[in-house]
């Protein structure tokens, strides 16, 4: 890890941390499941949060030995999810003033998703952060190996031609958790997904992006 005074950048990931997003695109997987014949519970897909529409989908119909057309059912999935999502998403409170004022203090600020780029442009012109305004975006279309694995952040850090230990990622699920720390990245976690219990991997967690300071990203 660099020291704290080398710190240049901080990669936010998106749904869970910017935006209330998570609820949503379950919403929509659980009524792409039902279309296509399979009756599935939220909890179904915590264990894939973070890691990808193919996962998040294709994990859970693993789970009930489901037979699933994964190109077909994301299509699906993300028409379900762009019909509510105007009216629904919301960005945490706190999260786009952190944003800016992460800028103001002269950090690079990156978006590093496993989403694809139609789910992230929606999202980042609804909560008004569009791509445009960020230094580097990388999305699961452009890694093989979504996290748990460091791919995302690594990519990320490229495009800000930073070294990963100059960069510090907020994130929310377990699975970015272990992506950021396998990248040798600082790691701050709000507990907007998952309780504070299951964050233990995390340089240090809030329970709130609201609650993140400058100071949380160096470490004082």
């Amino acid at each position: 890890m660099a020291s704290n005074s080398s710190v240049a950048a901080v990669i936010f990931d998106m749904d869970g941390v910017l935006t209330d997003s998570e609820p949503l695109i379950c919403a929509a997987a659980t009524a792409m499941f039902q279309e296509f014949g399979l009756v599935v519970r939220a909890e179904d897909f915590m264990p894939f949060i973070g890691t990808g529409e193919n996962r998040y989908l294709g994990g859970v119909a693993e789970k009930y030995g489901f037979s699933l057309d994964i190109p077909r059912a994301k299509k699906r999935t993300y028409e379900l999810y762009l019909e509510i999502a105007p009216a629904q998403l919301r960005a945490f409170p706190g999260a786009r003033d952190f944003v800016l004022a992460c800028r103001r203090a002269g950090y690079k600020t990156a978006l590093a998703s496993s989403a694809d780029p139609v789910k992230i442009e929606a999202n980042l012109g609804i909560i008004a952060l569009p791509p445009a305004d960020w230094h580097a975006i990388t999305t699961g279309e452009e890694v093989e190996h979504k996290k748990p694995a460091p791919d995302l952040f690594l990519a990320a850090a490229r495009k800000l031609d930073l070294a990963p230990g100059r960069c510090v990622v907020i994130e929310d699920a377990v699975n970015g958790i272990e992506a950021a720390k396998a990248a040798g990245m600082r790691c701050v976690a709000v507990a907007h997904t998952f309780p504070a219990e299951k964050l233990l991997q995390a340089d240090l967690t809030r329970p709130l992006i609201s609650q993140l300071t400058l100071d949380d990203l160096v470490g004082n």
